[in-house]
């Protein structure tokens, strides 16, 4: 019989009211910290499979953050995560299970999960939120899995290239582009410049990968030349226009490392 449980981190209160569980599970209406949570302890335990059922505005800021984003598009695609969007309206966060319901409550410093225990509702509330994320709508979660993105640098643009990539994004809390971390069109590029590598180069890989398109790299690109961070310089080739390299211009980040880059990237950017 399932019973309340209480802790300081989402990610162990989840951990724990999972860890039994074998079937389907549903996340029913999560605040941005629990499904923040959910990702986070994906990424780094197994879980059965739990389809999430979620207002539409918070899976699109929740997922404006590529750490987040791209972590939950792994257990997407590894089948472990659904994303759904909620249409109607629901008392509270549940996470349903065949033999467990859990209301989930957070405050500023707990967070608990208070059990039902009476057998027939709980077979009825497993029924009812599998009805509903059967008639709810997919969630189009545009990010790219962050395996097949770390996998696809290192062959298309070198393995120094993806390891300076996941020493930023490990030095990152998040990563949204708008004053909370550096986009991942950003700290592509500053990495590339880190290791001068062609502007073509890296653009192409983006958006072949699904980060974004070439126009948005070179946009990019040209912001952080205007702001004095990033330069150029022409590489002939056989045929066709010279491509360009990148290079960081004289300043900070010039003499950053890859644990220090993203900071000295957002010192000068803000």
């Amino acid at each position: 019989m399932p019973s309340n449980l209480l802790e300081t981190e989402t990610e162990e209160l989840f951990r724990e009211a999972l860890a039994d569980q074998a079937g389907e599970v549903y996340l029913v209406d999560p605040s941005a910290r629990v499904l923040r949570a959910l990702v986070a302890l994906g990424a780094d335990a197994e879980l059965p499979t739990v389809n999430v059922v979620a207002d539409n505005r918070l899976l699109k800021d929740v997922m404006g953050d590529f750490l987040v984003a791209g972590d939950a598009a792994d257990l997407v695609a590894d089948g472990i995560l659904t994303l759904r969007e909620l249409d109607e309206d629901v008392d509270n966060t549940l996470l349903v299970a065949e033999d467990a319901l859990y209301a989930v409550v957070t405050a500023t410093d707990t967070v608990g999960a208070l059990a039902a225990a009476e057998d027939d509702f709980l077979g009825d509330a497993y029924e009812t939120y599998a009805a509903l994320w059967e008639r709810s709508e997919s969630f189009n979660l545009r990010t790219p899995p962050l395996s097949r993105v770390r996998e696809t640098m290192e062959e298309q643009i070198g393995e120094a290239v993806r390891d300076d990539f996941d020493t930023v994004l490990a030095s990152l809390d998040a990563a949204r582009g708008d004053g909370d971390g550096l986009d991942e069109v950003t700290i592509s590029l500053l990495v590339a410049a880190k290791n001068e590598a062609l502007l073509y180069d890296i653009s192409k890989w983006g958006e072949d990968v699904g980060i974004a398109s070439k126009a948005t790299f070179s946009r990019t690109k040209t912001r952080l030349e205007d702001m004095g961070i990033i330069g150029t310089e022409k590489v002939p080739i056989d045929v066709g226009r010279p491509r360009l390299r990148l290079k960081f211009a004289e300043g900070p980040l010039a003499e950053a490392d890859s644990e220090s880059l993203a900071d000295t990237a957002q010192s000068v950017i803000n």
